[in-house]
């Protein structure tokens, strides 16, 4: 690991699987480790950032392919639990973090945990790893899915349409046994939900989706009853549009008293 540092926050990188991963760790109090999504990147979760630092030690990376991170030949769920796992194995904390993870990132957190249950204190997992009892992108879903993917790969990212598309799908394989993965974790764990994920539209996808991940959740807390779920009014969007809401979640969690 190499290390610069600004006034508040020090920068790093991790070496791993041929691929330089960004990181940055800033604030004081408990430590926490965030690691974000799918086409999301630690500059677009800023706000949520800014707000957990004020009293936690927060540590946060850009996974492959996304914001300051390099490239890679792959793209794969293991690819980037991968990552995880080679941030997770080069700090230095004074004590065992909570580990928060939105969407994509709440499914990597939940297989981390799973796989290293001793080197974290719990999870908070937002608005993913949701236990869907069908495909969330069925046959009538991927020419919308594809139009989105292709939109988001215009950006500044290094994925390609297909490599967000394939991703997708990987997702829904990914989704439909992580039951058993909740199942290898005795840690306390807090779930917050977006209402809407799929957006309000009455038509198109919007409502099968938004029906889907309800009834996920509900798969959850009826297989996992010890696990308590926070809703937010607001679609996948409530870590940009609803981050002070999620903060003080996530701080009652680490500061129940």
């Amino acid at each position: 690991m190499t290390a610069t540092s600004d006034s508040t926050t020090r920068h790093l990188t991790v070496q791993h699987d041929g691929v330089t991963i960004a990181v940055s760790r800033g604030g004081r109090g408990r430590p926490l480790v965030l690691c974000p999504g799918l086409n999301c990147t630690q500059a677009d979760l800023y706000e949520l950032i800014d707000l957990l630092r004020r009293d936690h030690d927060v540590v946060t990376f850009d996974l492959r392919g996304h914001g300051l991170s390099s490239a890679a030949g792959r793209y794969s769920f293991d690819a980037f639990l991968g990552d995880l796992h080679a941030v997770m194995g080069e700090l230095e904390l004074p004590s065992a973090p909570v580990l928060v993870g939105y969407s994509l990132g709440a499914d990597l957190a939940v297989h981390y945990a799973a796989e290293c249950p001793d080197t974290i204190a719990g999870l908070v997992l937002i608005d993913g790893a949701n236990p869907l009892p069908e495909p969330f992108l069925a046959d009538i879903d991927l020419a919308e899915f594809r139009a989105v993917a292709e939109a988001e790969a215009a950006g500044e990212g290094s994925l390609t349409a297909r490599d967000i598309l394939d991703l997708g799908l990987e997702m829904d394989a990914v989704r439909s046994g992580i039951l058993d993965r909740y199942q290898r974790i005795d840690l306390p764990v807090q779930v917050v939900m977006s209402t809407t994920i799929a957006g309000n539209s009455t038509e198109g996808r919007a409502p099968r989706h938004n029906q889907l991940w309800r009834d996920g959740v509900e798969r959850l807390i009826h297989e996992q009853p010890h696990i308590s779920a926070h809703w937010i009014d607001a679609d996948h969007g409530l870590v940009f549009t609803h981050a002070c809401d999620i903060a003080a979640i996530i701080r009652r969690r680490l500061d129940p008293c």
